[in-house]
């Protein structure tokens, strides 16, 4: 089976390191544990594939900025004639407290203009999102330069630890199906594993 993953985020180095590129990041980590390179540039994004248990992998980062990343991921999902339930997108999420994950298929935007901007190119909403945590900005702080600054270092730890957690959701979803990934990963604070 074919499944598009599509990561969010800004190119450029002013961006690297920031709440808005946290789908960059769970794309690159993902790509690096499968020994896959974004070398290749198609559909306006740097790609990586490959074969991943069962299934083909197409690993995207837009280059089109935030807010026209559906131009991006629509050109991928037609030229494959992607099912909307085999296209996850991965961005992050101010409704979400630093460290937290969320799965889930469907429901609204919250006002992101990526996923705007995706819903928009595809005409509906039914793909798979992996909402990662990016904290509410403090009182009186814009909510693009909370999401376009560095983590304070408090938070830091927290924030890796959600990327790294965000692979191996990714990998149940496709292993084991949403709602088993949802089960697993959705809940918050989490729980330690026991030995």
């Amino acid at each position: 089976m074919f499944f598009v993953i599509a990561g969010l985020g800004n190119p450029g180095r002013r961006y690297s390191g920031t709440r808005h590129n946290a789908g960059f990041a769970v794309v690159e980590r993902l790509a690096a544990a499968e020994g896959w390179n974004f070398g290749r540039r198609r559909f306006s994004s740097l790609v990586a594939e490959g074969r991943y248990g069962r299934h083909h992998l197409l690993l995207l980062q837009p280059q089109t900025f935030m807010n026209l990343s559906g131009q991006a991921v629509a050109a991928a999902v037609r030229f494959y004639r992607l099912p909307l339930e085999q296209l996850a997108v991965v961005h992050d999420d101010v409704d979400l407290e630093v460290g937290r994950l969320q799965l889930r298929r469907g429901g609204g935007t919250g006002g992101h203009r990526g996923l705007d901007s995706i819903v928009q190119s595809l005409g509906g909403a039914g793909f798979v999102r992996l909402r990662v945590g990016a904290g509410r900005p403090e009182p009186g702080v814009d909510t693009a330069d909370h999401v376009l600054a560095p983590l304070a270092p408090p938070q830091q730890q927290l924030w890796q630890d959600a990327l790294e957690r965000a692979v191996p959701a990714l990998k149940c979803w496709l292993d084991e199906g949403l709602e088993m990934a949802m089960n697993r990963y959705n809940p918050w604070p989490v729980k330690e594993e026991k030995s």
